[in-house]
């Protein structure tokens, strides 16, 4: 008879327990979910060349706080490529002050996430990476020409955020074949580490 009663009052005092924690985080806005508003891009964003052939690309930025682990993925949707490509550089800003180590980037077919998907890389494409010693220019030499079809590709770059906060701008350049070997400008990936 004894234990039944100790059962039945632990009992109520843990419902009673949870129900208030309840109340105190819906009161306080303490949540459970983390906001990680800048996986989403905002809409809104600076340019710093107002030339009217800017083309805003899209990426995925995991984390952008300073001096933390970040995967960003550059993507180069099919609207965005209307040629095929030969080769692809991207101009990194001077005072983006992270170490880009070329074995930490991998150029792969792409499935953009969503609501109830992450985004992830589906196929590796083989090829050369080279980043220059300055660390401004990413050269992606691709093993094959990247057709203009419906498919998505990026760039995965895993690095440490810059020490420093601020907006970088990365811009594209895509190197079609054919006889005069030119590179024409893709567009522009706009982001900030906070």
């Amino acid at each position: 008879m004894f234990n039944h009663r100790v059962k039945t009052k632990l009992g109520i005092f843990t419902k009673k327990l949870s129900a208030s924690f309840l109340v105190f985080t819906a009161l306080t806005g303490i949540g459970i979910f983390e906001n990680k508003s800048y996986l989403a891009n905002t809409g809104v964003d600076f340019i710093w060349d107002s030339s009217t052939n800017f083309n805003k690309l899209r990426y995925l930025q995991s984390s952008n706080e300073t001096n933390e682990r970040a995967t960003y993925y550059f993507f180069l949707r099919s609207r965005d490529r209307k040629k095929d490509m030969l080769k692809i550089s991207i101009k990194v800003p001077e005072y983006f002050d992270a170490d880009i180590k070329p074995k930490k980037l991998t150029f792969c077919k792409v499935k953009i996430g969503g609501y109830t998907s992450r985004t992830k890389c589906i196929k590796d494409i083989p090829a050369l990476i080279e980043v220059n010693n300055n660390q401004t220019s990413i050269d992606i030499y691709p093993e094959s020409i990247i057709p203009a079809d419906r498919n998505t590709y990026a760039l995965k770059m895993k690095i440490i955020n810059p020490r420093k906060s601020g907006m970088f701008q990365f811009h594209a350049y895509a190197q079609s074949p054919g006889d005069v070997p030119i590179s024409d400008y893709v567009g522009s990936w706009n982001m900030d580490v906070q």
